[in-house]
């Protein structure tokens, strides 16, 4: 396992890189939200999407450069999401990554806005991407490239609104003190958390030109029980997780009468379906091996991924 750590260290410094150069730093009127923007987009965390992005890029013969803006437009939106989700109209969390919240650190309506800011911005950073995709593509003469990289941006917003991560979101407050039951419950989980984990492969499929390929499909359902399996992992860590290790308090979701995977199937039975998924996951990277031309040292990396994300404590 030391070659995967030694790359998820790579890609995660190669983000984390990315996401600094991107965040300008100001000294005009507005500076206290430039401020919280690089407050809270720079505090930690595992950068699990955009990896998702750069080795899924890999994973269809894409250079990483070209899905960069992509990647850091995923977790400009991921941190915005955050910041909205400790605000005390929806999770109401003081602390986030061991550091306080947005809210927290600066005051609520500076987190709103923040968080609204890094989202509009996760849209001018992809939108510069793609431009730049299809002005290499029209003068290269392909056509098929321009034309997949000019619906990008709206492949990401379709994945981030109502029908997305804003839609689950939406479920999930409903889930806090009226019961769901487990339908509505994996919609919930599939849109507020799935989504931003399968938008990657999308993404790199669709530049690729790979979409409805084999490899796709693969990747595709890959994410979806990777995307799933994260979240029962969140649940299980909000039970019996160490707050120290996570950053902030445990027993959260009990507290709020929420509905989740332990609550539904209890411990053992939400552990039960976290290592289904992780199976699940491990076996469509095991076909994805099979076929032709797989880069497989990316294909064993993700195999890898979703054990660590299986074991993780944070």
């Amino acid at each position: 396992m030391s070659e995967f750590f030694d790359k998820l260290k790579e890609y995660a410094a190669y983000t984390e890189e990315g996401l600094d150069s991107i965040m300008p730093k100001r000294d005009n009127y507005q500076k206290v939200i430039y401020d919280a923007m690089r407050y809270s987009l720079l505090g930690g965390g595992k950068r699990i999407r955009p990896v998702l992005s750069l080795v899924t890029a890999e994973l269809f013969g894409l250079d990483r450069e070209m899905v960069k803006p992509f990647a850091l437009a995923i977790e400009l939106i991921h941190t915005s999401s955050l910041i909205h989700d400790d605000l005390p109209a929806m999770d109401n969390d003081d602390y986030r990554r061991g550091r306080l919240s947005c809210h927290k650190r600066f005051d609520e309506a500076t987190a709103i806005l923040a968080g609204d800011a890094l989202l509009t911005y996760a849209f001018e950073v992809a939108g510069d991407g793609a431009s730049s995709i299809i002005t290499k593509a029209v003068v290269s003469g392909n056509e098929e490239l321009a034309r997949n990289a000019s619906k990008v941006v709206g492949l990401l917003a379709a994945r981030v609104g109502a029908e997305g991560m804003i839609g689950g979101q939406i479920i999930d407050l409903k889930a806090e003190d009226t019961a769901i039951d487990e339908y509505e419950h994996d919609t919930l989980c599939r849109l507020k958390t799935g989504c931003l984990m399968t938008v990657p492969a999308e993404i790199s499929g669709l530049l690729a030109g790979k979409k409805e390929t084999p490899e796709y499909v693969l990747l595709l359902d890959y994410s979806k029980s990777v995307g799933l399996a994260f979240q029962i992992r969140d649940d299980i860590l909000d039970v019996e997780g160490d707050p120290n290790l996570l950053g902030k308090k445990t027993g959260m979701d009990d507290a709020d009468n929420k509905t989740t995977f332990v609550t539904l199937y209890g411990i053992d039975g939400a552990r039960h379906k976290l290592e289904e998924l992780t199976s699940k996951a491990i076996a469509d990277c095991r076909a994805l091996m099979e076929l032709d031309g797989c880069r497989k040292e990316s294909a064993q990396f993700l195999i890898d991924l979703a054990g660590f994300l299986l074991e993780r404590k944070y």
